[in-house]
């Protein structure tokens, strides 16, 4: 959960240290059903001999699916080229359907240090005006301090499917230290093991002081791993209007989109008991699994509310839930091979290190600026510098960044980073080399520097003793460090050294 998450950093992507972003922590699991069966296999298993399957339609079916009377009319909701509707709730009713959805109740703190009790009252939770709404609520607790209670539903045990196309409309509240999330887990979580070997598709997460940015991520490990996405508007925010968020399921893949745009694409992924061997691919990701959404209150990643924060607003609202699945999906996939960049012919592993080109630093090739959790700022190339001006330093350390993932990381090899940099005035940076898609883990440790307004070389040197990994990612972490002094950075090299 950094750049978004750091579950440890940023993010709890991620919940991560935040562990597990949406926040999925040891739980009460479901009674295991044994059979000598794949999920796969048993799932379609028991779909043959559903008696409630249309006569003629080979299309896969939750054998919890409500007779298709009770269902709501699929001739005003979409249809996607090869999918067929699988289940959906369009909240048309006066109360939550409670034949599709769960109420889930949660005593305060039981993940990821967030502040809200998940209650069963139809004050957190209930159908307002053809919207699901998940209300946060703030009152006096006993001892004087405040206490929240909030929403949560899950469809765990009534509309439980392997494999699909998840879409939802949803439009999120504004507030410091609210936390809106569409996610997944799997109906049995021991089947696995316990969070992360378990697995988590996060659909969509939102921090109530950002809501120009949405996130999309994928959990697995262990040791914890993540692959998130990230999309920020140009202008507007996920919560003054509703948006689409949408995840593509397959065997070896899933897709992320927010209004019909990709933001996210996984294909790798791993699960295993620390220090065993990997379960064969694409574990944990081929079992069935539960949607659930929910409007948490602080935490690891947002913080906690303030007074800025206005609960007679915070409402989650959500449109509709639809899923689609296709009549059958290849479950021979195989996990696909690790590309490393190579190196540039001097050895460096840095492209465009020495800032010749005056790249576009929003795309995702090279370099990278990047902004969060109120950082303000503009980066430049200009005379084989990258100049960075910094108008807010935000609220943590990579609230202004500048960055270059896809560094291959091989375990056992020495590794020299090297680089000039100045400032307009004295003041400090982070650099770091971490690791975006195994949970924000350090390769290089965040090391603190103080620039001062002349030009100096420095120098590190670091051995990678973890896995390999084919995205490490060099950080310029420059966001609350008590200065808006412009950087400029110049010369930048890591290579790897005897």
């Amino acid at each position: 959960m950094k750049n978004y998450k750091r579950a440890i950093g940023m993010v709890c992507s991620f919940v991560l240290v935040f562990t597990g972003i949406a926040g999925c922590t040891s739980r009460e699991s479901p009674p295991v059903i044994v059979s000598d069966k794949g999920p796969w296999e048993q799932q379609q298993e028991d779909k043959q001999g559903d008696e409630n399957m249309q006569q003629g339609n080979d299309q896969p079916t939750d054998q919890n699916q409500q007779d298709p009377q009770s269902q709501p009319e699929e001739a005003a909701v979409p249809e996607y080229n090869g999918y067929t509707l699988l289940w959906n709730d369009e909240f048309d009713g006066d109360s939550l359907n409670t034949d599709i959805w769960n109420r889930e109740l949660r005593e305060p703190g039981w993940t990821n240090n967030e502040l809200q009790e998940y209650t069963g009252s139809e004050e957190n939770s209930f159908v307002r005006d053809g919207k699901l709404v998940l209300k946060a609520i703030k009152t006096e607790g006993n001892n004087g301090k405040p206490y929240y209670t909030s929403g949560k539903v899950t469809t765990q045990k009534k509309r439980d499917f392997m494999y699909g196309k998840v879409v939802v409309s949803a439009k999120v509240p504004e507030g410091k230290g609210l936390w809106p999330a569409i996610w997944m887990m799997p109906t049995d979580e021991s089947y696995y093991g316990q969070w992360p070997k378990c697995g988590e598709i996060d659909i969509m997460e939102v921090l109530g002081n950002q809501v120009d940015t949405a996130y999309a991520t994928v959990h697995y490990g262990e040791p914890h791993a993540e692959q998130q996405g990230v999309k920020v508007l140009s202008s507007g925010s996920f919560a003054e209007s509703f948006h689409e968020y949408s995840v593509e399921w397959e065997p070896g893949e899933m897709r992320f989109y927010i209004d019909g745009e990709l933001i996210n694409k996984v294909n790798d992924w791993f699960t295993a008991v620390d220090g065993q061997d990997e379960k064969p691919y694409p574990a944990p990701f081929n079992q069935t699994f539960f949607v659930q959404m929910n409007l948490a209150v602080g935490g690891n990643w947002p913080g906690d509310p303030d007074d800025t924060t206005d609960f007679s607003k915070a409402e989650f609202e959500v449109d509709y839930v639809r899923v689609y699945q296709k009549p059958k999906y290849d479950t021979n996939v195989k996990k696909p091979a690790k590309l490393f960049r190579d190196a540039l012919e001097d050895g460096n592993l840095i492209y465009n290190g020495d800032f010749a080109e005056a790249e576009d630093l929003t795309d995702d090739i090279n370099w990278k600026f990047l902004l969060f959790q109120g950082g303000e700022g503009s980066a430049e190339i200009k005379d084989k510098t990258m100049i960075i001006r910094t108008q807010k330093e935000g609220q943590v350390d990579y609230s202004v960044q500048l960055v270059q993932p896809q560094l291959p990381m091989i375990k056992g090899k020495n590794y020299r980073i090297t680089f000039d940099a100045r400032a307009s005035e004295q003041r400090d940076m982070i650099v770091c080399i971490s690791a975006p898609t195994n949970g924000w883990i350090r390769y290089f440790e965040d090391t603190l520097m103080t620039l001062s307004t002349e030009w100096e070389t420095y120098t590190f040197e670091f051995e990678m003793t973890g896995k390999d990994d084919n995205n490490g990612r060099l950080e310029y972490n420059m966001g609350n460090k008590g200065s808006a002094a412009d950087i400029y950075i110049r010369n930048v090299r890591v290579e790897v050294i005897e």
